[in-house]
């Protein structure tokens, strides 16, 4: 008879067990989720983008030293003897808008672009350094007297700048080199970078 109580212990503590494991969450229950890769984009990563670009021979042959042009992969001096002139359009005879038009020439190979020219003298990078580059590009007195969204507004939107991925052909008929990186991410380079503050990366 004194044994019942010890059963009756034991019975409860069976099912209270069976209780608990009933409640318990399945392993169904729980809602799976895909933590997704992100690589977070730095300013560094940003600069990188973007001086891959401005230093690729699409963007440095405009924008010479020794006021004259260069042309091709290898930035040899512009053909016929041309150079800045007065107004960054070559010389009465020889004007850039006399064979470079507002696009492209797939016949002859000319490239063309609205308001074909070259850079002011005040933005030369032809031989310079990536920080110099951006240093140039940052200081208003040699920028166009340029605010940092009047830069980004150039840089992504003028015609002539985009111009490096469309460049068309040369007189050979082959397809112009266009910058290592695409048009899009470059956009999205220069973008990030005058958010995160122009900050050149070895000052």
């Amino acid at each position: 008879m004194k044994q019942k109580p010890v059963y009756t212990f034991l019975i409860l503590m069976v099912i209270g067990v069976f209780l608990v494991f009933a409640g318990s969450p399945k392993i169904s229950d729980y809602e799976i989720v895909e933590v997704e890769n992100t690589v977070e984009v730095t300013s560094d990563d940003s600069y990188n983008k973007m001086m891959d670009v401005l230093t690729h021979q699409r963007c440095m042959n405009c924008h010479p030293s020794d006021h004259i042009p260069k042309q091709g992969d290898a930035s040899h001096p512009h053909h016929f003897g041309m150079a800045r002139g007065e107004d960054d359009h070559g010389f009465e005879a020889t004007s850039c808008n006399t064979c470079h038009q507002s696009e492209n020439n797939l016949n002859s190979g000319v490239p063309g672009a609205p308001h074909w020219a070259l850079a002011p003298a005040s933005m030369a990078w032809e031989g310079l350094t990536r920080e110099q580059i951006a240093e140039r590009l940052l200081d208003k007195s040699t920028n166009g007297n340029r605010s940092h969204q009047e830069l980004i507004e150039h840089m992504t939107e003028d015609d002539l700048v985009l111009w490096a991925w469309e460049p068309g052909v040369d007189a050979d008929g082959k397809p112009r080199t266009i910058p290592p990186v695409s048009k899009e991410d470059f956009k999205k380079a220069v973008e990030n970078w005058f958010a995160d503050g122009a900050i050149i990366p070895s000052k």
